[in-house]
């Protein structure tokens, strides 16, 4: 399902993956089968996708309750306006009806392994967003302790890596402090539940929000869009690692006369099976 059309609700918000549509005093989340890649939307779908990113939030907001409220109203399309149950062929699944919040302009990564934009930092200044690492790390090390490295939420483009006092700048200091603590103990609850699953989670962003005056968890949560998760029996650190997640259309991508702008080019049809197979094992691995 790569697009969906709600007729009777304003569309608030069309990103790379989801849909958000104001209800009025919530919205509805539609996380549609669309993948990109090195900030372009794909012309081809990965079928099923969106139901595996709702899933594993749906699991994950269960969870990790306990940490932090979440958005979540519900995902039982029983309970949904009757407006919307017309639509349930394409949305049962891949939706959920969530509070509104004021959203924090701010990207919450937690790292707990050295990869990515980390991993290139280190390499030239021996820190991620202005942190002093060790010495002597490889690509893929895990870290000494898991840390909070935010970034900018950009309209446009990249975000930005910044260091915690620029966050502390935008949002405030009492603000950025609990965010940050959340984040950790948010990371640290996961990343064990994730090895007890033969899952090394590598890092992740979060999103938080201020509904009724309390921070809450919004978004999407712990999935393979929003995190790095490797499988445990083969990890080895000095390279990059397999990962459940888009690795496969990055890889094909890459090795294309392509120039990382507009329009991407098409995915073959085995590119789209084994990046749907990798969705689904992540969330079989995690979830069930």
């Amino acid at each position: 399902m790569k697009n969906i059309e709600i007729k009777e609700y304003p569309l608030l918000r069309s990103g790379k993956v989801r849909e958000v549509y104001d209800l009025g005093d919530s919205l509805l989340f539609i996380a549609t089968d669309r993948i990109s890649a090195f900030d372009c939307i794909l012309p081809t779908p990965i079928p099923d996708k969106g139901k595996v990113l709702t899933d594993l939030s749906l699991f994950w907001f269960e969870l990790l309750k306990n940490i932090v409220d979440n958005h979540l109203i519900t995902a039982d399309i029983s309970k949904y306006p009757e407006q919307l149950k017309k639509y349930a062929d394409q949305i049962d699944g891949r939706t959920m009806i969530v509070k509104k919040a004021e959203v924090l302009p701010v990207e919450c990564i937690v790292r707990g392994y050295l990869a990515g934009s980390g991993w290139k930092e280190y390499q030239k200044n021996g820190t991620v967003t202005g942190i002093k690492l060790p010495d002597g790390l490889l690509e893929s090390s895990e870290l000494p302790e898991p840390i909070f490295t935010p970034s900018t939420k950009a309209e446009s483009g990249h975000d930005e890596n910044i260091p915690f006092k620029k966050m502390v700048e935008i949002i405030g200091e009492e603000l950025a402090t609990k965010v940050r603590d959340v984040s950790m103990a948010l990371y640290s609850s996961a990343r064990d539940h994730a090895k007890n699953r033969g899952i090394i989670l590598a890092d992740t962003k979060f999103e938080f929000g201020i509904a009724d005056g309390k921070l809450i968890l919004i978004d999407e949560v712990l999935t393979p869009d929003s995190s790095r998760f490797w499988p445990l029996d083969v990890y080895e650190p000095g390279k990059s690692q397999p990962s459940f997640d888009k690795q496969f259309v990055r890889d094909y991508l890459s090795s294309l006369d392509w120039d990382k702008e507009p329009p991407a080019p098409e995915l073959p049809e085995d590119i789209v099976e084994k990046t749907r197979e990798k969705y689904f094992q992540a969330l079989d691995l995690l979830s069930k």
